[in-house]
């Protein structure tokens, strides 16, 4: 099995503000989803669809597109479109590392 490495922070502080403040432990999930598919990777950015992400997590769909929301909202993730219809490419950013 291989391993990835995930930032301190993101167990230790982003984990509890995403799932006891903000009350969206799927934004916390897809979150790490994400991190895994580009840090982990060592790739700047995925694309996925918001079913792929729900088949990847677990989590329903709808509760993939309010975990997007919830991190685009708080810049933890970038997602960009080339048109309505197309696959989001995801960028995962870590603005804790940035200051």
């Amino acid at each position: 099995m291989r391993t990835i490495s995930v930032d301190r922070y993101v167990i230790e502080t982003l984990m509890r503000d995403l799932i006891s403040h903000d009350k969206k432990p799927s934004a916390f999930v897809v979150y790490l989803w994400l991190w895994q598919r580009t840090h982990g990777e060592s790739r700047p950015s995925v694309h996925q669809s918001h079913q792929q992400l729900a088949d990847g997590t677990g989590l329903s769909k709808s509760a993939v597109q309010s975990a997007v929301k919830v991190l685009t909202r708080r810049h933890l993730v970038s997602a960009t479109q080339a048109s309505r219809t197309a696959t989001p490419e995801y960028v995962v950013h870590r603005p804790w590392a940035d200051r």
